[in-house]
């Protein structure tokens, strides 16, 4: 009996800190302190050093990446920009909305849905529309361009429409340390190690025309996963390793 009913409390236990805000909080806001050391130690190279400057006829924009990149997206220079950031409405979401603001950015709370018909229950219709009403505010936003547990780095069509339907251009991001531990789960999700050598490299803005139909709107989601894997090839190659 004894041995039974260990596993099932240590699981109950871990339910309950997982529900618990202060623990929430404390996770993250050790998770800022975590990034910021490593921002500190690591000497990271950006392409360009100002997105401002760089994209300001373009902007506002949807900045992107790969979803197992997004540990380090506070590391994205926003000097100059209003930035908001998508952010799950899990729970663990909270972990992220934390760190997002406490890094300046922020917050836009939903998730997208694998399931179309779950669309309105994750949030991923508000989500939407909040984001197309930043972007005509003036505001670039913020979001992974794979879908959550889905494939690892194949980009969804949301991100598509949003180009799409706000007029708004997607630009591409990759960021890259030398120090590293990657995980085996769905989105080999990347923890960056402090006193690592780092690159920041975005890509084209890519458009999507107000009047594209399925076939464009396919072939423009496979030219946002090409774009998003050269920008990833050249951070790599900037800091002398291959994405492994």
């Amino acid at each position: 009996m004894t041995n039974v009913k260990k596993p099932r409390r240590i699981k109950d236990l871990l339910k309950r800190l997982g529900n618990s805000d202060r623990v929430i909080r404390f996770v993250g806001l050790s998770a800022v302190g975590y990034l910021r050391l490593v921002r500190s130690t690591s000497r990271i190279v950006f392409e360009p050093e100002s997105v401002a400057k760089a994209f300001g006829d373009v902007l506002p924009g949807i900045m992107t990446m790969w979803h197992g990149q997004h540990l380090m997206a506070p590391f994205v220079p926003n000097k100059g920009i209003d930035l908001k950031v998508m952010v799950s409405r899990h729970r663990d979401g909270e972990i992220n909305a934390i760190v997002a603001e406490k890094f300046g950015f922020g917050t836009i709370r939903a998730s997208a849905a694998r399931d179309p018909s779950r669309v309105i229950e994750k949030g991923g219709l508000r989500g939407f529309l909040e984001m197309k009403a930043a972007l005509a505010e003036g505001t670039t936003v913020a979001m992974t361009a794979d879908l959550s547990n889905m494939q690892s780095r194949r980009a969804g069509l949301g991100i598509i429409m949003l180009a799409q339907n706000s007029g708004r251009p997607i630009l591409p991001v990759a960021l890259a340390t030398s120090r590293r531990i990657r995980l085996s789960n769905w989105d080999r999700t990347t923890f960056n190690l402090p006193f690592s050598r780092g690159a920041c490299i975005f890509g084209n803005p890519i458009f999507v025309p107000a009047g594209a139909d399925d076939e464009t709107r396919e072939a423009k989601r496979r030219e946002l996963e090409d774009e998003l894997n050269r920008v990833n090839a050249i951070a790599y190659e900037r800091i002398g390793l291959k994405d492994d």
